[in-house]
């Protein structure tokens, strides 16, 4: 496993994925950005994770689907390191009860696009974006999705498709994509909340990763200086949800 760079900005990092993914990072080396939206007590708990592997840790409060708020969290990351080496897109969501009807899309495609076109101009060759993903994303419209996730499996699979446009332009810059899809994963919000919304969603006997295995699998893609733009890594059971 080979380290990209020095500086890593991963969203959606106070909690879960992302923020296990930070500290596999920190223990590589590798200063952290962590953005968060609203869960300001847990990103603190992530830095203060950060910086107790002796890596440094910026705390970048920036709602993705905001363009004001993505700027700004740009212009703390160029003032606080000057560059930027690897981009980590994990934030999703759109199962929120709050939110209009387009918010699913607005995040998982059009947010992931414009948070990349804010803080490419700090990246240099060399450097990786990583888009994390769901199977019933990827798989949208081939394999079945349950009906409480399916906006957000439609827009995700939208993102993956919209950043993989971009591939040709990010390679002129000497920047790679890659992605990584996860089956359910287990302990995580969106697995909760399917359950919760519709009992018996995953199949009991299903073995379905751990976040520490989904981190260090997105940590891998990230680092792997041998993998092509496009690649995709599936964790876990890519069969059809029973």
């Amino acid at each position: 496993m080979e380290r990209i760079g020095n500086v890593a900005l991963i969203t959606g990092a106070s909690r879960g994925i992302g923020a296990a993914t930070a500290l596999l990072l920190a223990e590589q080396g590798v200063d952290i950005v962590i953005n968060y939206r609203s869960k300001g007590p847990r990103a603190e708990e992530v830095a203060a994770q950060v910086r107790a592997l002796g890596r440094r840790a910026l705390l970048a409060q920036a709602d993705i689907t905001e363009p004001e708020e993505r700027t700004a969290m740009a212009e703390r990351v160029h003032h606080e390191f000057g560059r930027l080496d690897l981009l980590i897109l994990n934030a999703s969501g759109g199962m929120e009860k709050d939110r209009d009807a387009d918010y699913a899309l607005r995040l998982n495609r059009d947010s992931q696009l414009a948070t990349l076109d804010a803080l490419l101009p700090l990246m240099p060759p060399g450097g990786r974006v990583v888009f994390v993903t769901s199977h019933w994303a990827h798989f949208y419209g081939t394999h079945p999705v349950a009906p409480a996730y399916e906006a957000v499996a439609a827009s995700k699979k939208a993102g993956e498709d919209a950043l993989r446009a971009r591939i040709p332009a990010l390679e002129a810059l000497g920047i790679r994509l890659t992605i990584v899809s996860g089956d359910g994963i287990e302990g995580t919000i969106t697995v909760k909340l399917l359950e919760r919304l519709q009992k018996g969603t995953l199949d009991s006997s299903r073995d379905l990763p751990t976040i520490a295995e989904f981190a260090a699998a997105i940590v891998a893609s990230a680092t792997n200086n041998n993998l092509e733009s496009g690649h995709i890594d599936f964790i876990g059971s890519t069969e059809p949800t029973p």
